[in-house]
């Protein structure tokens, strides 16, 4: 009922709102084929099906996955058109008929009706989020990675909460995830975590949430559960599968290390004697692999996250040159959250970027982040009209 008004005793919406809600769904609903392009994927799905038919597909099997996978998006972006579009000429003849009948006929109706708009709408929000993606990387897989920053003990436990926040998040979302390191706190929680989120556009999103996250919260560490604050922070990287071509690791700038891997009470991960640490000794930076069946694929896996983070510091290095030459802008002070999660003694989550704010805290935690990725897409590109 939030897309209306309240405007009679039964708590239903007019008839005249209920039209002009269908009128205004049916010009999003053909914006929203215009921005995706619909009469050209619909020809790039004739072009796959007849690819996909080909019996020497898999003689390569590069090109196999990314015809496959580029059906299997095209595909779902023509039937996630279609479903609307059904769906409202759905809504549309129930009305029709409604109508027909009066009042009555009208309110048997509505409330279906309104059930009917309101998922249109809610997944033609979804539409907007794509619209507000311009990063190269954007549709990317992620590489997430959480550490435990200020706060001893409390801190460990919310990054692990912060873990859990996430990995519920993409669940929600329908998206793979691959745990593939934690490291379990001295008492509680944990000290970091890694994981690779694979979606459609898990990167755009998830980069949303990049940087330091503030908790305030009655500790239940302590003997006297004073109020506390700890801070955790995530990085994001996207995860690039086709890397051949885009930066060589030379070995001697690499030191690798084997080790018996371990969880948090062994509830994250499938524990294996053959973890493996890389360490690219030039920038210092590590990355660890545990969750693979042989040391030789987290070896493989870990060199693939190296390699995209590696890349991801190249071109943030090459961004940090352009902005010296182009002079100094505002910036975020480097350490500062970007939002904070208020338990006790009231209960809040604010954006301090967006402004994006809720009370309701437990949902947040159980991964319901949408509103705040949005928000601060909204936010950014306000940011990057202005600037």
């Amino acid at each position: 009922m939030s897309l209306f008004s309240v405007a009679n005793s039964n708590n239903l919406p007019e008839q005249s709102q209920i039209s002009y809600k269908l009128s205004e769904l049916g010009n999003r609903i053909e914006a929203a084929g215009k921005y995706l392009k619909i009469d050209q994927l619909r020809e790039d799905l004739k072009r796959l099906e007849f690819e996909l038919q080909d019996p020497n597909l898999w003689s390569d099997a590069d090109r196999g996955v990314n015809i496959t996978t580029e059906y299997g998006k095209t595909k779902s972006e023509i039937e996630f058109i279609d479903l609307l579009h059904d769906r409202l000429q759905e809504a549309i003849l129930l009305f029709e008929m409604g109508t027909e009948d009066g009042e009555e006929g009208f309110l048997q109706v509505a409330e279906e009706i309104v059930d009917a708009l309101t998922e249109i709408e809610r997944k033609l929000d979804e539409v907007e989020l794509l619209t507000l993606f311009s990063g190269e990387y954007d549709g990317k897989d992620a590489i997430a990675e959480i550490h435990a920053g200020a706060g001893g003990t409390d801190a460990q436990d919310w990054a692990e909460m912060m873990l859990r926040m996430y990995l519920r998040w993409a669940e929600k979302k329908g998206f793979r995830v691959e745990l593939d390191e934690v490291t379990p706190g001295q008492e509680a929680g944990i000290l970091s975590a890694t994981f690779i989120v694979s979606g459609p556009y898990a990167y755009g999103m998830l980069a949303a949430e990049r940087g330091v996250h503030r908790l305030v919260r009655m500790s239940p560490f302590n003997s006297k559960h004073t109020r506390e604050t700890s801070f955790a922070s995530i990085e994001v990287t996207p995860f690039l599968t086709d890397i051949s071509t885009e930066i060589d690791l030379d070995d001697k700038d690499l030191r690798i290390d084997t080790y018996r891997s371990h969880g948090a009470g062994g509830q994250h991960i499938n524990v294996t004697d053959s973890a493996v640490r890389i360490t690219h000794l030039p920038t210092g930076i590590v990355v660890s692999c545990q969750n693979e069946r042989s040391q030789h694929q987290n070896k493989a896996k870990a060199m693939q996250i190296l390699t995209a983070k590696l890349i991801e510091r190249q071109r943030e290095e090459h961004l940090l040159e352009l902005q010296a030459l182009s002079g100094p802008r505002e910036k975020v002070e480097w350490g500062s959250q970007i939002r904070s999660y208020v338990l006790a003694p009231y209960q809040q989550i604010k954006d301090a970027r967006s402004q994006v704010e809720t009370g309701n805290v437990e949902a947040v935690l159980d991964g319901d982040l949408d509103a705040f990725m949005l928000g601060y897409l909204r936010w950014q590109r306000q940011n990057d009209n202005n600037g």
